[in-house]
């Protein structure tokens, strides 16, 4: 870890207006100075994971995803919730970058799940059930604060700043607390 950590936010949300998109970008801008955030790229444009294609010269975009998450320091994943769970892009995302077994680039990295929703339980499913991955992936995940984030649709300012002062100090205390979390972990 240099001067600043590094960490890749894992959006699990393709809609070019997404309100989890939207709502990694202002908790970025709110980050403490020494946690850079990062929106990973391509995730919508991942192949599908099958293992026939986890061959030597795997997809490029498999093998582009996999080391950027190798070089993050911490990995933040962020969802909003589809019929009571994670969307299937997001689980695509974790598939790919867990293969192939024995070699997942997600093992032992710190992790952090923030999920939004319009309605009041901020996608508590979605997050619940991504965190069951995060065991199987042994990726040490932040336990407190817990970050449902209720009423994204109302959330924003016009410049993309989170508007309410509650959310907003909730946001600042998880990341206070993620990046605290990542330099444990890292040791």
């Amino acid at each position: 870890m240099a001067n600043s950590i590094d960490v890749l936010a894992v959006v699990g949300s393709l809609r070019r207006e997404s309100y989890t998109r939207r709502l990694v970008q202002a908790v970025a801008a709110l980050a403490p100075p020494s946690l850079r955030i990062e929106i990973a790229s391509g995730v919508g444009e991942l192949p599908l994971y099958n293992q026939d294609l986890d061959t030597a010269a795997p997809p490029a975009a498999w093998v582009a995803f996999r080391e950027r998450i190798r070089r993050a320091d911490g990995i933040l994943f962020a969802t909003p919730e589809y019929n009571r769970s994670m969307p299937g892009v997001l689980k695509n995302a974790i598939d790919v970058g867990s293969r192939p077994y024995g070699k997942s680039a997600w093992a032992r990295k710190p992790t952090a799940v923030i999920s939004a929703s319009p309605g009041q339980m901020g996608a508590f499913g979605a997050n619940q059930h991504l965190r069951q991955c995060l065991v199987f992936l042994d990726m040490p995940a932040l336990q407190q604060p817990e970050a449902y984030i209720g009423g994204v649709d109302k959330l924003f300012d016009a410049s993309g700043q989170i508007s309410n002062p509650g959310t907003r100090q909730l946001c600042e205390k998880f990341l206070t607390a993620f990046a605290e979390w990542i330099k444990r972990q890292n040791g």
